[in-house]
């Protein structure tokens, strides 16, 4: 039996998922996190699932641990596969529940932006803002 599961895993691809909180003020500003380690810095707070994780509980998780703070999910927005890669996205509207911000290791700094006025991103986290805004 365990030969096979491990034929399984080196033979078949490998396909990860991510989870992403999209968190809008009352001005409708939204909600980014300066990233230490990308190119472009500014981005959707989120983060990876950890095996047998649920996907609201990878996102509270990973709010938490890059900013100190409890967020609440109020709905799945999107679930979108990559072309490119194998890899699931879950986006999801949430709002912060409580908390200070602290920077970590890997978010310096957060702040809400005008979603006409985006800072230099990542484009497809842009069209998602876009999409999110649009109503779809």
């Amino acid at each position: 039996m365990w030969i096979h599961v491990l034929v399984t895993r080196i033979t078949q691809p490998k396909f990860n998922a991510g989870v992403s909180a999209l968190i809008f003020d009352e001005a409708g500003k939204v909600l980014l996190f300066k990233h230490t380690y990308r190119k472009f810095v500014w981005g959707i707070p989120g983060g990876g699932l950890e095996y047998g994780e649920q996907p609201i509980d990878a996102i509270v998780r990973e709010f938490f641990e890059e900013a100190n703070m409890n967020i609440k999910v109020e709905k799945l927005l999107k679930v979108a596969s990559a072309k490119e890669f194998p890899h699931l996205s879950i986006v999801y509207l949430c709002k912060i529940i409580s908390g200070e911000f602290k920077p970590s290791h890997e978010i310096s700094e957060m702040k809400y932006f005008d979603v006409n006025n985006l800072p230099e991103m990542l484009y497809a986290e842009k069209e998602l803002i876009q999409w999110a805004v649009s109503g779809r």
